[in-house]
């Protein structure tokens, strides 16, 4: 098995044993997946910092006997309320 056989130490003045070589292209192209990545795991960690840490959203609306103030009139609701004591008073 050749997996376990000790290799000789390389040679002073030998080649290195491996070499990586990009060009223009392909250095682009690992700069674009690298910002694309990079831009991937900014986003997923918003959406995970905000999930995590703000309780989620109820529309539920208060039992109307338990809440110790009024509920909130509408500026509607509060010309209607006028209109109707205009009309009402002699």
């Amino acid at each position: 098995m050749g997996l376990f056989r000790r290799k000789a130490p390389p040679v002073e003045g030998k080649n290195k044993r491996f070499r990586i070589e990009l060009g223009w292209r392909g250095m682009f192209g690992l700069v674009v997946v690298c910002f694309c990545l990079f831009l991937w795991m900014f986003l997923l960690g918003i959406w995970a910092g905000q999930t995590i840490l703000l309780p989620p959203r109820t529309n539920a609306e208060p039992i109307s006997g338990s809440s110790k103030q009024p509920p909130v009139k509408t500026v509607e609701e509060n010309d209607m309320s006028r209109q109707q004591q205009r009309t009402s008073a002699p």
